[in-house]
C-alpha cells in the first residue's frame, strides 16, 4: 500500500467540514457513521439527495446555488425562491432547477475491499457508481439514479407555469423518497462488507 489508509481516515474524519453546506445531511448520517466504523472503509464526501436553484456556468465557484433543501419542497415554496431570483435581476443567465440523487465518496483500503463494497451498493440501486481510483486511496462514487434537471429562467424571465411545475415537485418529492429508501437500504448491507 502506497499510502497510510488509518492515518488518512483518522485525520480525514478528525477534519471540519468544508462543504458549502456546512453540515451532513441529517438522513445520510447513519450511513456515514456505520461505513466510517468500518475498519477498511471511510466517507470523504456525502449528500442525501437535494434540490437546488442554480446559476447554469462551466465552472464551479462560490455563489452559483441561489436555493437548496434537502428536504422535500412544495410549489408554494419553490415558487416563492423562483419569485427571488426574478427579483435579483439576474441578466444573461440561465437558472436551472435540480434534483439532485445521493451520493457517496468512500476509500477503501484495498482493491478487494473497493470491489466489495462497489458491488453491493450498485446491485442494491446505487446504479450510477464507479471506481474514482484504483490505487493509492481506492475511491469509490456510489449514486443513485434518480435526478431531474431543467431551466426555470433565463434573462430574467420564469419559463415554467404551475401546471408544470407541480408535475417536478410531485417527481423531485418521490425520486428523493426513493434516493433515502437506498441510503437505508445500504445501511443494512454495511455490516456485510
Amino acid at each position: 500500500m502506497t499510502f497510510n489508509f488509518n492515518n488518512s481516515k483518522n485525520v480525514f474524519l478528525r477534519k471540519e467540514d468544508k462543504s458549502n453546506k456546512g453540515s451532513l445531511d441529517e438522513k445520510i448520517i447513519n450511513l456515514l457513521n456505520k461505513i466510517n466504523s468500518k475498519e477498511n472503509y471511510f466517507t470523504t464526501s456525502s449528500c442525501s439527495g437535494r434540490i437546488v436553484l442554480i446559476i447554469d456556468e462551466e465552472k464551479k465557484m462560490p455563489g452559483l446555488i441561489l436555493f437548496r433543501t434537502h428536504n422535500k419542497i412544495s410549489l408554494n415554496q419553490l415558487k416563492k425562491e423562483i419569485n427571488k431570483i426574478l427579483t435579483k435581476k439576474i441578466n444573461n443567465k440561465i437558472i436551472y432547477f435540480k434534483q439532485e440523487p445521493c451520493i457517496l465518496i468512500v476509500s477503501c483500503w484495498d482493491k478487494e475491499k473497493q470491489w466489495q463494497l462497489f458491488n453491493k451498493a450498485k446491485n442494491n440501486g446505487w446504479k450510477k457508481s464507479g471506481i474514482l481510483s484504483l490505487d493509492k486511496k481506492f475511491l469509490i462514487e456510489l449514486m443513485s439514479t434518480e435526478n431531474i434537471s431543467f431551466p426555470v429562467c433565463n434573462m430574467g424571465r420564469n419559463l415554467v407555469n404551475d401546471e408544470f411545475l407541480k408535475i417536478v415537485i410531485k417527481k423531485a418529492n418521490y425520486n428523493l423518497e426513493r434516493g433515502w429508501e437506498k441510503i437505508k437500504r445500504l445501511e443494512g448491507l454495511i455490516e456485510k462488507v
